[in-house]
């Protein structure tokens, strides 16, 4: 069998680490932008584009940082620690929140919501190969309409997920991977399916 020698960005991919703790140097926002600016090329069917960015960093940290502590007060921050969950925002040196569209036609959602998942995966290597650490969260609160009013998220948008980004205090081993072989069926003949 053929073994294709691995590329500098096969390196990148395997790599990639979700980092948990960041140190506290801040993060350009050029560098944030010029890294979108990148990760767009995301495939995205008809160029439709579904996404949209929102930037926390600095003082405007505290916008997210009282929404959650919004959700707290309402009862609806479901995390065993709120007060440790609102500190941590307060010390990841920056957010990027990235929503997309929501059409009503199931087809056309579930192809932005891929489109838009290509684009943080994008975002999350090329920030990688700069240094820059992230951690694409989903955690409940993102499907909350106040948390989402509260920092600005329009109707008729859905957070794909909050990107905590920052340079890595530390780095977590890789956990192995199954081999794409054992989760592979090839369909070499027309078969017949019962």
């Amino acid at each position: 069998m053929l073994k294709v020698e691995e590329s500098q960005l096969v390196e990148v991919v395997k790599g990639r680490r979700s980092i948990k703790k960041f140190k506290s140097t801040p993060v350009d926002q050029e560098l944030v932008v010029d890294l979108l600016n990148d990760a767009v090329w995301a495939p995205n069917h008809g160029v439709r584009e579904p996404w949209r960015f929102m930037l926390f960093m600095d003082e405007g940290k505290e916008t997210i940082v009282d929404a959650l502590q919004n959700e707290c007060e309402r009862g609806k921050l479901s995390t065993k620690n709120p007060d440790k969950l609102i500190e941590r925002y307060r010390h990841i040196p920056a957010h990027l929140v990235v929503v997309m569209e929501e059409s009503e036609k199931k087809k056309i959602w579930e192809e932005d919501f891929a489109a838009t998942s290509a684009l943080i995966q994008n975002l999350q290597l090329l920030g990688w190969e700069q240094g820059l650490g992230m951690i694409w969260k989903t955690n409940q609160y993102i499907n909350s309409s106040s948390f989402c009013e509260d920092i600005g998220v329009k109707e008729g948008e859905k957070i794909v997920g909050i990107i905590h980004m920052g340079y890595p205090e530390e780095i977590p081993e890789a956990k192995e991977r199954t081999k794409a072989e054992d989760k592979l069926t090839v369909i070499d003949k027309k078969e017949r399916l019962t």
